[in-house]
C-alpha cells in the first residue's frame, strides 16, 4: 500500500518533536560503520563474482576530431586478452561486392584529450592494461580546438540574468564602492573510490554492481544506454567511498562494462585508473567573477552587481550556477547578474562539491571584505545590516532566515574582534598572524522520493529504499527515523539502500538526500502509525510509542499479531517549492598565519556556524560540517586543476599533484549548529548540510590573509607565489 504526500503548505505539526523514544538529534554511530573500518563492506569493485573478466578503458590522445580506425588485431593476440569493446552499433556492413574486405568503421567523435574511445577485456587486469597500452587507434585531429574561454564567443544563459534598476548609477553615486574581478580554477571531485562497476548479463537481464549517487536517474540512463528496458535492468550500489557530485550520471565504466559483459556473455569488472577519474570524469568549470557592490554612508547596500563566466563542452547544457545564493543573500535595490557560458574542448564540467556557490561565495565574500576595509566597518556588521527581509529580487519571504544568528553566535564562539581593522596587526617570528570571515549560504533543495517501512511481526522494522548512502549517514539516519517514529531502539531498524529492486528514492545529490527520502520514510511510517493507533484504540496522534510499546504497555508484536505489516511512502514536493526562498544559512571565521618570507599559508583555527532545520544526527552532520570546511581549505589554498595550454590534457591527473587538504593542512576544526525549524523545508523541518560548509569558507581564509600580511589576493587557490606577489614590502 503506497501512502502519498504531497507538500503544498508549510507543515507546522513537528510530529517527531512529540516521539518518546529521543534518538532524532541524538549522536548515534553509523550502524555501517564497523563494517567499513574492519573492510567487510563490499564497494562497487570489491564484489566476487566468478569468471569475471577484467577491463580497462582507452583514451583518446586527440583534442578534437574522429577516431577513424581502431586496430583491434594489434593486441587480440596479446596474452590474456579476450576482446576490444567499442561501440559496436558504429560498425557497419561493407557494400555490395566488397564482402573480401574489412568491415568499415564509422568515425567516431572525439571533443577532449582522454575522452574513453574503447574497452580491452582480458582474463587479468594486468594483462587488460598492458593491452590498452599497446592497442593501436588511428585519428583525424582538427586543428585549432579552442581550449580557453578567451578563445570563443560567449553564450548568456536564460533565466541567470537579472537587471534591476541601474546599477551604474548606484556605482557613481555610491558613497563606498567596489568593483573587483575573481578568478577560480577547475576542480576535481576527487573522491576516494574511483569509479568502478561489475556487469552481470544472464541472456535476459543485466545486473550492474556500481559506485553511483542516483539509482532513481543511473538505472534510466543504463537502460538507454544498452538499448534495454529498465525492467531488465538492476543495480546495485550499497557502499559509495565518496561521490561528490562526479557519480551522479553513469559514466564510461558502468557503460563499457554493462556493453562488454552482454557481448562477451560473461561479467566484467571496469575499474577507472585514478588518472582516468581525473582525465575523464567530470570537472567543476573555472571562473572569471565581476564583483560590483555600492553602498551608502552606513554600509548599507545600493547597489548589487554578479557577472560570472564559466566552460563546458559543445553541446553540454550545465553551467556552473555560480550567481545561486547571490540572487538572495544581501540587499541591493540596483542588481545586475549575469552568467555567460565558453564552449571549449576540456572535459565534461559537472555538479562538483556544492556546484555555484562553492565558487561564487568565496568571490562574492571576498569582494564584501574589500567593502568593509574601504568603509572602516566590522566585517560582521557589514553583512548584518545588508540581510534583507525578503528575495530581493524575487519578494518571496525566506522558508527561515538563520544567517543573523549564525554570525553574532559564531563571532561570540570564535572570539572575534569586532574593533577596527588594519592589517598586519600581528607578528609571531617570521609569521604574520590574522582573522577573517565570511558568510556562508546554500540553496535547499528536496525532491521526489519513496521508501518503503516494513513492521516485522518479531517488533523489528525494515526500511528499503534505492537512495545511497555516500559517507553521509543515510544508513543512520533513515534509521533514527523509524526508530523515533515506532519507539524502537535505531539498532532493531534494518535500512536496506542502493538496490534498484527497492522504491525509488531521491537519490544523493544537492544535499537534499535526508530531507527527501527522509520525508519518504516519515510518511510511510505515520501511515503505519495510523493503523497501529487504529489497533490499539488510541488516536495516533495520541499514541506514545517507547521501547517497543505503547503508553498502554502493548507491545509492537502483539499489536501485529503475527504478521508484518507494510506501506509505502511517497513524499512529493508540492506549490511550496515557489512559495518560499528556502535556503541553508551560516558564518565562518578562520585564523590564518602567513610566511613573511615563503608566502605559505597555515590555518591555525576555523569555527563554522550554521543553521540548516532540523539535526538529524548530530554526529553526522558534524561530519557533514567538517568535511565541507576541510573543502573550503582546499578550494582556497591548493586545489587547482592544470591544463597543458597546447592540447587541453590535464597535467596533474593524480592526487600526488591534484593537492587536497591533508592532515597537516587541516587543524582542529569547530562546529556550531544553529538549530532551526523550518516548516517549509520538508514534512521533517530538515534542509541540506552537506555542502553548505563549503560555500564561502574559502573567503574566510582569503579574508585573513589579508588581514594578517596585508596581501588581497584575487585568485583561488592563494598558493604561496601569488601570496608573494601581492604582499606590501616592509
Amino acid at each position: 500500500m503506497s501512502v502519498h504526500l504531497k507538500q503544498d503548505k508549510p507543515d507546522t505539526s513537528n510530529r517527531l518533536d512529540d516521539m518518546k523514544q529521543g534518538v532524532i538529534g541524538a549522536p548515534l554511530p553509523r550502524v555501517e560503520g564497523m563494517a567499513k573500518v574492519t573492510g567487510t563492506a563490499p564497494y562497487a569493485a570489491e564484489y566476487l563474482v566468478e569468471n569475471c573478466a577484467e577491463g580497462v578503458l582507452v583514451t583518446s590522445t586527440i583534442t578534437r576530431g574522429e577516431v577513424t580506425r581502431i586496430d583491434k588485431d594489434s593486441v587480440l593476440s596479446m596474452p590474456g586478452v579476450i576482446a576490444v569493446i567499442d561501440d559496436e552499433r558504429l560498425i557497419t556492413r561493407p557494400a555490395q561486392g566488397t564482402a573480401n574486405e574489412a568491415p568499415q568503421q564509422k568515425p567516431k567523435s572525439v571533443s577532449y584529450w582522454g575522452q574513453p574511445i574503447a574497452l580491452v577485456v582480458a582474463e587479468t587486469f594486468e594483462d587488460a592494461r598492458d593491452a590498452a597500452k599497446h592497442l593501436k587507434v588511428e585519428y583525424r585531429e582538427d586543428e585549432g580546438a579552442p581550449l580557453s574561454p578567451d578563445a570563443v564567443e560567449l553564450e548568456e544563459q536564460e533565466g541567470e540574468t537579472v537587471h534591476q534598476g541601474d546599477l551604474a548609477h548606484a556605482m557613481a553615486e555610491a558613497a563606498h564602492s567596489v568593483d573587483v574581478t575573481f578568478t577560480t580554477e577547475g576542480h576535481s571531485s576527487a573522491a576516494m573510490e574511483p569509479h568502478a562497476a561489475i556487469a552481470q548479463w544472464d541472456g535476459e537481464r543485466l545486473t550492474v554492481h556500481a559506485s553511483l549517487q542516483m539509482l532513481n536517474y543511473n538505472i534510466t540512463e543504463l537502460a538507454d544506454a544498452v538499448g534495454l528496458d529498465e525492467s531488465k535492468v538492476r543495480l546495485i550500489s550499497r557502499f559509495v567511498g565518496g561521490g561528490f557530485g562526479s557519480k551522479l550520471g553513469i559514466s564510461e565504466d558502468v557503460v563499457s562494462a554493462s556493453l562488454a559483459a552482454m557481448q562477451l556473455c560473461r561479467p566484467v569488472r571496469v575499474v577507472l585508473s585514478r588518472q582516468q577519474v581525473l582525465q575523464c570524469i567530470m570537472r567543476r568549470s573555472e571562473t572569471t567573477q565581476r564583483i560590483r557592490l555600492a553602498a551608502d554612508e552606513n554600509g548599507r547596500l545600493t547597489g548589487f552587481g554578479h557577472e560570472a563566466l564559466v566552460s563546458n563542452l559543445p553541446g553540454e547544457s550545465f553551467a556552473e550556477p555560480v550567481l545561486q545564493s547571490s540572487h538572495f543573500l544581501y540587499a541591493g535595490q540596483n542588481r545586475e547578474l549575469m552568467l555567460k557560458l565558453a564552449r571549449i574542448h576540456r572535459m565534461t564540467a559537472g555538479s562538483v562539491r556544492a556546484p555555484g556557490e562553492a565558487v561564487g561565495m568565496p568571490a562574492l565574500e571576498g569582494a564584501m571584505d574589500v567593502l568593509a576595509h574601504e568603509i572602516g566597518i566590522d566585517p560582521v556588521e557589514l553583512r548584518l545590516r545588508n540581510i534583507p527581509e525578503d528575495n530581493p529580487e524575487e519578494g518571496l519571504p525566506f522558508s527561515s532566515h538563520k544567517l543573523a544568528e549564525c554570525l553574532r553566535q559564531g563571532a561570540e564562539a570564535f572570539g572575534w574582534d569586532h574593533g577596527p581593522r588594519k592589517p598586519r596587526h600581528t607578528r609571531e617570528g617570521e609569521w604574520w598572524v590574522g582573522t577573517g570571515m565570511a558568510s556562508a549560504a546554500r540553496v535547499h533543495n528536496v525532491g521526489e522520493a519513496r521508501a518503503r517501512v516494513t513492521l516485522k511481526a518479531d517488533g523489528t522494522a525494515l526500511v528499503e529504499t534505492d537512495m545511497t548512502d555516500i559517507g553521509t549517514g543515510t544508513y543512520t539516519i533513515l534509521a533514527q527515523i523509524a526508530g523515533e517514529m515506532f519507539g524502537l531502539d535505531p539498532g532493531k531498524v534494518l535500512v536496506d539502500l542502493g538496490d534498484t529492486r527497492h522504491p525509488r528514492g531521491s537519490g544523493s545529490g544537492g544535499s537534499w538526500g535526508a530531507a527527501s527520502v527522509g520525508s519518504a520514510v516519515y510518511v510511510a511510517c505515520t501511515a503505519l502509525r495510523e493503523e497501529l493507533a487504529r489497533r490499539a484504540g488510541i488516536a495516533e496522534d495520541k499514541l506514545d510509542l517507547s521501547n517497543g510499546r505503547t503508553q498502554t504497555g502493548q507491545t509492537l508484536s502483539q499489536l501485529l499479531d503475527g504478521q508484518d505489516m507494510a506501506r509505502e511512502g511517497h513524499y512529493e514536493p508540492g506549490d511550496i517549492a515557489s512559495d518560499f526562498t528556502a535556503s541553508g544559512f551560516g558564518a565562518f571565521f578562520a585564523q590564518v598565519r602567513v610566511n613573511r618570507f615563503t608566502g605559505e599559508t597555515r590555518v591555525d583555527r576555523m569555527l563554522g556556524a550554521f543553521g540548516f532545520g532540523r539535526v538529524l544526527n548530530h554526529k553526522t552532520a558534524r561530519s557533514q560540517c567538517i568535511g565541507g570546511i576541510t573543502w573550503s581549505i582546499g578550494a582556497a589554498l591548493t586545489e587547482a586543476l592544470e591544463f597543458d595550454p597546447r592540447d587541453g590534457h590535464l597535467v596533474n591527473c593524480d592526487l600526488a599533484e591534484y593537492h587536497v587538504p591533508v592532515n597537516r593542512d587541516v587543524p582542529d576544526l569547530e562546529v556550531l549548529m544553529v538549530e532551526e525549524r523550518d516548516p517549509a523545508a520538508s514534512p521533517i523541518q530538515a534542509k541540506g548540510i552537506g555542502e553548505l560548509g563549503m560555500c564561502g569558507g574559502a573567503a574566510a581564509i582569503g579574508n585573513a590573509i589579508f588581514d594578517a600580511s596585508g596581501a588581497r589576493i584575487f585568485d583561488y587557490p592563494m598558493t604561496p607565489d601569488r601570496v608573494l606577489a601581492a604582499m606590501p614590502a616592509d
